[in-house]
């Protein structure tokens, strides 16, 4: 058997751990490498990269004849002062914050840097909460807890109804017509002062974000948290020291992955961000492909949904693999598990493409967690493995139901939620230890260097009548990745029934090509009769399946505004169709 394509080289920085044993088989595992020093204040890396680099393109955005319009460091350093003047002359504060609800572009970057210079809070808002929800009661929740002082949206005309029904007559509201104004008030003295009261505990941002509930709760971002993540992922990936991150990058910045990890690591770095108006459905990739031919980025972000778009495209376009591959060193994803097969393939791409592998990267963590907490090493080779946690992250395991429930305490951890003291004490334990709600288990228990497989969410699991345990996070993605690409999600059932069940949410584009209603019933049976031949007992087993007809609604606290389910709604929402599932001879049940 021939030897595998060498790895193209990432400089990593060292990731030894100490473990230590607590009362009640409680685990302890700490970094053995301290965080390195970081600023007070993320807007002192613009300071930074504006006199270092003032020319460098900081971020990218494609103007409406196609052309790249970019703005350089020195420029939005200019630009995010005035703004800051422009905003002080408001009399915003905390009080009264500073609400975004459009998405990404260059207009809301430097509103809130601007609002970062003045000391002044902002929240970045889903724009589905505008723009798909129907009642608007996600919004009116969100800016009940704000109380914003001033409103922002780019293009208000796709937000009127949103606007009239959520948004309080006494704030303030602009638009991007409204930008050159803020843009060209020249910065005084008062701009440096309110930058000099700035400090690590100064809450620089509020993101919001679904728990179980589905209703959005506020996570306070200090500055603190935001420098010390950024300093977490610099001293796991310092080869950004003689390289910073070119990025092509669409992940929406009201989310922490996108708003904290991504735009965070271009600025502390140094980099370029190449907004990218393109997403991983069908028909609107097509944008992503041609923004990728353009930047070339150094590194590649993405939900596992981006990278499985992203395969044809290489696959059928040899000028185009060629050129993503010419510069690229890491591939990075978040948000749910890459499939073993989109994983495979990504590296036999490469191979073909520049002769080499390219390291598929991820980790774990939170918006509470600034997001990055743990990370793998160089050494990761299959999809789930999350490694250990990052210098200046403590992990606390506890034994929870046979699982090991994580914990996490740092800099980078939130103090808590806005306006809800009660979710705030909810969310942590008697150590000051935030709990993440994942369960981890040792890739090797005999060696804890190895690092983390991440082992599901330790709420969405159940037991059987039996009073076997399903562990429900691993079973989904399993099954998601066996039933791809006929799929779009799924929701495990059986609490205190004999077998285990699946709503099954299908990819209706895909399963056309399958034929009739009949044909997709019997692929998916075909498919779960596969999954049950390898299944080793009832708690991996899926014996029955629905298929749904509506999709998750977002008015209904199913899905949260980044796509992601929420089991615990959907199965008190669509209680009826459970039973259904277990009914005995229901003829829309799939039964294997």
């Amino acid at each position: 058997m021939a030897a595998p394509a060498p790895v193209r080289k990432v400089r990593f920085g060292p990731m030894e751990v100490s473990l230590d044993r607590g009362p009640g088989g409680v685990l302890y595992v700490r970094p053995k490498h301290a965080l390195g020093a970081y600023p007070a204040r993320l807007t002192d890396r613009l300071d930074l990269w504006a006199e270092r680099a003032p020319d460098r393109i900081f971020l990218g955005q494609r103007a409406p004849d196609g052309s790249w319009r970019t703005l350089g460091y020195a420029e939005a350093r200019v630009k995010a002062r005035n703004i800051a003047q422009a905003l002080l002359a408001r009399n915003l504060s905390s009080e009264r914050p500073i609400a975004i609800l459009s998405g990404n572009d260059i207009e809301q970057a430097l509103l809130g840097l601007g609002a970062m210079y003045a000391g002044i809070p902002f929240a970045p808002i889903s724009p589905a909460y505008s723009l798909i929800s129907s009642d608007f009661g996600k919004l009116r929740h969100i800016i009940g807890l704000l109380t914003p002082g001033l409103v922002y949206v780019t293009n208000p005309e796709p937000f009127r109804r949103a606007i009239q029904a959520a948004i309080p007559k006494e704030a303030e509201f602009i638009t991007g017509a409204d930008f050159p104004k803020l843009e060209s008030t020249p910065a005084a003295e008062s701009v440096d002062r309110a930058r000099a009261a700035v400090g690590p505990d100064t809450v620089a941002k509020i993101l919001f974000t679904s728990g179980s509930t589905g209703i959005p709760k506020g996570v306070i971002n200090t500055q603190r948290m935001l420098c010390s993540n950024q300093e977490i992922v610099r001293s796991v990936l310092p080869f950004v020291d003689e390289e910073p991150p070119i990025l092509c990058d669409w992940m929406p910045w009201h989310h922490t992955f996108g708003g904290n990890h991504d735009f965070g690591w271009v600025l502390y770095n140094g980099g370029s961000l190449y907004i990218d108006e393109g997403r991983p459905v069908q028909g609107e990739f097509e944008k992503t492909v041609r923004n990728l031919k353009d930047v070339r980025p150094t590194v590649f972000l993405n939900v596992p949904k981006g990278f499985e778009a992203l395969i044809p495209f290489l696959r059928e376009e040899s000028g185009f693999r060629e050129r993503f591959f010419s510069r690229l060193r890491l591939f990075y994803y978040a948000g749910a598990s890459l499939s073993q097969y989109v994983w495979d393939e990504l590296q036999r791409l490469a191979v073909e493409a520049c002769g080499e592998r390219i390291l598929i990267f991820t980790g774990l963590g939170s918006t509470e967690t600034g997001p990055a907490a743990l990370f793998p090493g160089w050494e990761v080779s299959r999809a789930g493995e999350v490694g250990l946690p990052a210098p200046g992250v403590e992990l606390k395991l506890v034994p929870l139901a046979g699982k090991l429930e994580a914990r996490l305490r740092g800099p980078s951890i939130t103090p808590g939620y806005w306006r809800q003291p009660d979710l705030t004490r909810a969310a942590f334990d008697e150590e000051g230890f935030y709990k993440l709600g994942d369960a981890l288990r040792f890739v090797d228990p005999d060696n804890a260097g190895k690092g983390f497989i991440f082992d599901g969410r330790v709420v969405e699991d159940f037991k059987l009548a039996t009073g076997t345990w399903v562990s429900t996070g691993p079973l989904r993605m399993k099954f998601l990745a066996h039933c791809s690409p006929w799929v779009r999600d799924a929701v495990i059932t059986g609490h205190d029934r004999d077998d285990v069940g699946v709503l099954i949410f299908p990819d209706w584009d895909a399963c056309r090509q399958l034929g009739g209603e009949q044909a997709v019933r019997e692929k998916f049976r075909a498919l779960l009769q596969e999954m049950a031949a390898s299944s080793t007992g009832s708690s991996n087993r899926i014996a029955r399946a629905l298929l749904m007809d509506d999709p998750p609604s977002i008015d209904a606290h199913e899905i949260t505004d980044k796509g992601s389910l929420n089991q615990a709604a959907i199965l008190q929402n669509r209680s009826a169709l459970v039973e259904a599932l277990y009914a005995e001879g229901s003829p829309r049940v799939i039964c294997v």
